[in-house]
């Protein structure tokens, strides 16, 4: 197409070949820290938990309010019998002789109710704001667990595939030397179903990959998840950080556990005062003409407490604490197992990835590498060849595992110890 015939194009065809010759852009490699991002912005679990604090925040201001005093109004001696209930004073509707009462009461709590419910409805605050802090804590983990799950299938993909790619040179390789009878068709078949084998291998990996990015998408809060999220380049670019000498931080679950303990003496606490009845103070206007056209009164009301004395709410609430008491000492050893757990498990992991990639990858990578050539040039037997192939294989995923197990467990111990900064650093981040 010349300039001329450009210009004189339509401007929906111009934006036709525009599109066509520009290739689309790729999409952007979602890193660890954006991962982490977009799931305390959208995950429901975390979105869940932030309107419980919203409920317990509205619980607390009720508890502040002060009970409303009752108006009353009442009207009696309405004459049935159609004679009139005129009076002296007139047929007026405030001069017949009705009895008219307006009241208004006010509820007095004794015994330090109002107080003690405050203090439990405080305290159910924060234990909706320490579990929100834990489902976040969580998250963050499994955040990075899925994340890691799906780049390390990936990789193994990768790998299984290299693998398969390598045997079909070899495959090729063969052919000539069974054109030339060197080896026999059997042998050749052999090389072609190993590489077979490994393409199967690096399929299944790739639906593995896609059912754990089908979960990092869930957590991520995407409305219709795909498992074709764009990760980092692969497990290398994923580094843990050094995690020898962490202290750990209060955690959320344990500061839940305490103060649900809290909530749980402050119902106790009421339950028991719960025999002390409140007190009902009213006023009251009463006209009744002609006799007692306008008089005033005052009186008290109260609940007389002979058949029920809040037993069974102070046996709910005796055993709502043994419970609050016995989950915080449950939540407590937990915690310091998590963190022991974690270190064993972070140590392990680590010297497992570490030896596979400073000793055993290289050295089977130079078996393979070496028997290849001895084959190629008839200096070793197929089963050698292909021993060494499978070997190399099973070290190289190994190795791909034992550093996903050492990403999980480092994060893992991030979460144990509850430290606010991140374990594990994306390397491909601009």
């Amino acid at each position: 197409m010349t300039l001329r015939h450009i210009k004189s194009a339509p401007l929906a065809a111009l934006i036709l070949l525009v599109a066509h010759a520009a290739p689309p852009a790729p999409a952007p490699y979602l890193t660890l820290a954006a991962a982490r991002e977009q799931a305390l912005a959208r995950n429901a679990d975390l979105r869940v938990a932030e309107t419980q604090v919203a409920a317990a925040f509205a619980q607390r201001q009720g508890a502040h309010e002060i009970p409303n005093p009752t108006l009353g109004l009442s009207t009696s001696k309405l004459n049935t019998d159609h004679r009139s209930n005129r009076t002296d004073l007139g047929n007026g509707l405030l001069d017949r002789s009705f009895d008219t009462i307006v009241s208004l009461g006010q509820l007095i709590e004794l015994g330090g109710k109002r107080g003690l419910r405050q203090a439990s409805a405080a305290s159910a605050l924060q234990v909706a704001e320490a579990q929100r802090d834990d489902v976040r804590r969580l998250l963050l983990l499994a955040v990075t667990q899925a994340y890691v799950a799906t780049v390390s299938s990936r990789d193994i993909a990768t790998v299984r595939l290299a693998s398969a790619a390598s045997l079909r040179r070899e495959a090729e390789i063969a052919g000539h030397r069974f054109a030339a009878g060197d080896i026999s068709s059997a042998d050749r078949t052999q090389i072609e179903l190993a590489a077979g084998q490994l393409e199967l291998d690096a399929a299944q990996a790739r639906r593995d990959a896609a059912a754990a990015a089908l979960l990092l998408e869930t957590l991520l809060g995407e409305p219709q998840p795909t498992g074709t999220i764009a990760l980092t380049a692969s497990l290398a670019e994923l580094v843990p950080l050094d995690l020898t000498n962490a202290a750990s931080a209060p955690r959320p679950d344990l500061a839940a556990a305490t103060a649900n303990l809290a909530k749980a003496d402050s119902d106790l606490d009421l339950a028991r005062r719960g025999r002390v009845p409140d007190v009902t103070v009213s006023v009251q206007y009463e006209r009744q003409p002609p006799d007692q056209p306008n008089t005033v009164g005052v009186g008290v009301s109260l609940p007389l407490p002979l058949w029920n004395r809040n037993g069974g709410a102070i046996a709910g609430a005796r055993s709502a604490r043994a419970q609050a008491a016995a989950t915080l000492d449950k939540t407590r050893t937990q915690a310091a197992a998590d963190v022991a757990g974690a270190r064993i498990a972070l140590a392990t992991a680590a010297e497992r990835a570490q030896r596979y990639a400073a000793t055993l990858e290289p050295q089977s990578a130079a078996i393979a590498a070496t028997l290849s050539y001895a084959y190629e040039h008839g200096g070793a037997s197929l089963l050698e060849m292909l021993a060494a192939q499978r070997n190399h294989n099973d070290v190289r995923l190994a190795a791909l595992l034992a550093r996903a197990d050492w990403l999980v467990a480092s994060a893992a111990l991030t979460t144990a110890l509850n430290r606010p900064d991140p374990t594990v650093v994306d390397r491909s981040a601009p």
